[in-house]
């Protein structure tokens, strides 16, 4: 039986790792992998990484829930294997703290990070502005390590990885028999889905090897995330801005937040700017659809639209669109009945 050809749009972390999970899970396909940009400059590049979900207002709380224990799970074994330092997953404990308390004191993540608890009064004298935290163990992911993981992962399976920009998904026809969409942004051009729109996010990487626990202020707007090689401070979410160069002021005014958590930031040194691109809408689109043009068709599987939350739910969505997939590759096998004469 011939391999049936799959063409996975976009080398970020959710075309990687979707590569990765259907040359895992569905046998008799070919992959390639094709992008104009791959690491090291993808958004996932640019990602702090950290396992901390935010909630989806369009999905199920048990589905974002499975999403991300299925991601854990994943990057855990990572973690715990000798490939951690290749893969640059490790965890790491910390703080999350709030000015106010909140309305979930306990969230819908709780029982799938590590040691989650309420903090006590002695721990939060560290933060006079705060009122309310939560401290537990979760893991990070260097998106500039992990995704060349990913990609080896992907050839060693017979993938391919082709450097190509697609303007519309139609001229993947008829050199593959399915495509998945993991093009993020380029969905508003793709997908002609005008629901995904940019939420910028400027951040800092700087030298600040004393700060070993991560901070992250309830808002999700301030944070501080040691890894592997250096500290990711941010943060800021611009709804709608596409600009990718570095404003000398938010970056000013990043360093001076993280530093009122953590005071000793004031010592960091190679203070580097990053800028990314967050897909944002109200719901990942994980979907089937069947373009058809002249009697022709080409089945397409979506997967994209995971803004902030793409480290914390990667995996697990991966594992979704890859059953999709394999849907498809079903009714393609099916034998088509014979007209009775």
């Amino acid at each position: 039986m011939d391999p049936v050809r799959v063409a996975v749009v976009g080398a970020g972390v959710m075309g990687l790792s979707t590569a990765l999970c259907i040359s895992k899970l569905v046998p008799g396909c070919s992959i390639t992998v094709i992008s104009d940009k791959f690491t090291p400059e993808t958004t996932s590049d640019v990602a702090a990484g950290i396992l901390i979900p935010h909630v989806y207002p369009d999905t199920p709380i048990h589905k974002q829930k499975q999403w991300f224990r299925e991601t854990f799970d994943h990057l855990s074994a990572i973690a715990n294997s000798a490939e951690a330092g290749e893969a640059a997953v490790h965890l790491v404990s910390g703080w999350q703290v709030f000015q106010s308390i909140p309305t979930e004191e306990v969230p819908f993540w709780a029982d799938v990070v590590l040691g989650f608890r309420k903090m006590t009064e002695a721990e939060l004298k560290k933060f006079p502005q705060h009122v309310f935290g939560q401290a537990f163990t979760t893991l990070k992911c260097e998106g500039s390590a992990y995704l060349p993981w990913l990609e080896k992962r992907v050839k060693e399976r017979g993938g391919m990885i082709l450097t190509r920009r697609i303007e519309d998904l139609w001229e993947l026809h008829p050199s593959f028999d399915i495509v998945v969409n993991c093009s993020g942004l380029g969905s508003r051009q793709l997908a002609g889905d005008l629901e995904i729109f940019p939420v910028r996010g400027q951040l800092l990487k700087v030298q600040a090897p004393w700060v070993k626990h991560f901070i992250r202020d309830g808002s999700g707007l301030t944070y501080i995330y040691p890894g592997a090689s250096n500290v990711t401070l941010g943060g800021t979410r611009q709804k709608g801005d596409w600009n990718l160069s570095p404003d000398a002021e938010i970056s000013r005014d990043i360093l001076s937040r993280c530093c009122a958590l953590e005071p000793s930031l004031h010592g960091a040194w190679d203070i580097k700017e990053t800028v990314g691109l967050r897909p944002y809408r109200a719901g990942v689109r994980l979907q089937k659809e069947i373009l058809a043009r002249d009697g022709r068709r080409l089945p397409v599987v979506h997967h994209y639209g995971h803004g902030s939350g793409g480290f914390s739910m990667h995996w697990g969505t991966a594992l979704e669109a890859t059953r999709l997939l394999k849907e498809c590759v079903q009714a393609l096998r099916a034998p088509t009945p014979k007209s009775k004469m």
